[in-house]
């Protein structure tokens, strides 16, 4: 279906609302998105668009583009339309709590995916554990340093420090790091997790510590920022990355041999299990409340699983 341009009452924004895998007969969901440039939020909605086409339902999709407002603007909306269910990528988790009340007050049952939200009236929170992956990918940190690096780098971090579940992952990784006494901390930038933002972040901190060994970025804005910073200062063969969420650009610095460690969720069965979710809740049934998908540190060593999603 085409998309259909929609004047939100909280906004002065025209926003798409657009509508895919349509069936007549079938129930309406809607995705509010973060964003629809990160290819982390767009497997989301592919795989919530494979869910829903093949349950016969149709799926809204709208991409907020990291506007908080913009999405308590879709809600609004999809209340009116009386939608069967809305799923929600936040880019506020505390700030939705009131859109996702008024959707269950109306008797619109709410999915949260990726950013976990507050205790609430959603139905079900569907995410990866990010404090586990972050120590995970502090272990795997730690480990590396100990064996290629003489038990001892400087450590820089590029994060997002508007996002709580980024902040969580920056937190479980700097637990362990911290433990084991293995790095000596120059800080935290931030990057908003915005492309650009995170790109000027990572280059500021590159430039502020020219003898920087290892970065850890907790996104995939941030650590396609890392990885550009790092080629464009011609840094590749000085300094080792870590950081979440597998990129083209990620698996080429995999390729080159400076980025190390990667932390891929899998985005693409969250949005799958969000729509299933929703039919279950359509159809009477109930659902658990939270719905954790597992994570893989992504290496040179299983790269080669993951390229066919990149290309």
């Amino acid at each position: 279906m085409k998309s259909k341009l929609r004047a939100l009452a909280a906004s002065t924004i025209l926003v798409a609302l657009t509508a895919t895998g349509a069936s007549a007969a079938g129930k309406t969901f809607a995705l509010i998105q973060y964003n629809q440039q990160v290819s982390f939020f767009t497997d989301i909605t592919r795989g919530a668009q494979e869910a829903a086409k093949a349950a016969g339902d149709e799926l809204l999709v709208f991409d907020a583009n990291n506007s908080a407002q913009a999405q308590d603007s879709a809600f609004d909306t999809y209340i009116q339309q009386k939608v069967d269910g809305i799923i929600i990528v936040s880019v506020d988790q505390n700030g939705v709590m009131p859109a996702v009340r008024s959707a269950s007050e109306a008797g619109i049952p709410v999915v949260a995916v990726d950013g976990v939200l507050p205790e609430g009236p959603q139905k079900t929170q569907i995410s990866v554990d990010s404090y586990t992956a972050g120590k995970m990918i502090g272990e795997f940190y730690v480990d590396y340093v100990k064996k290629n690096m003489g038990g001892k780098a400087t450590l820089g971090s590029v994060g997002a420090l508007n996002s709580d579940l980024q902040n969580l992952r920056q937190k479980g990784f700097d637990e362990v790091v911290n433990a084991a006494g293995v790095a000596t901390s120059v800080g935290v930038v931030d990057g908003r997790n915005i492309q650009d933002q995170a790109l000027a972040a990572a280059e500021n901190l590159l430039t502020g510590n020219p003898d920087l060994q290892t970065l850890y970025a907790t996104g995939e804005p941030a650590l396609v920022g890392a990885v550009a910073a790092a080629e464009s200062q011609g840094r590749t063969d000085k300094i080792k990355l870590f950081g979440w969420d597998l990129s083209a650009q990620a698996i080429a610095a995999i390729d080159q041999g400076f980025l190390v460690g990667v932390v891929q969720q899998d985005p693409f069965l969250e949005g799958k299990k969000a729509v299933e979710a929703l039919v279950t809740l359509a159809g009477g049934g109930t659902v658990e409340k939270e719905i954790k998908v597992p994570v893989t540190i992504v290496t040179k060593e299983n790269v080669d699983a993951f390229r066919a999603q990149f290309k």
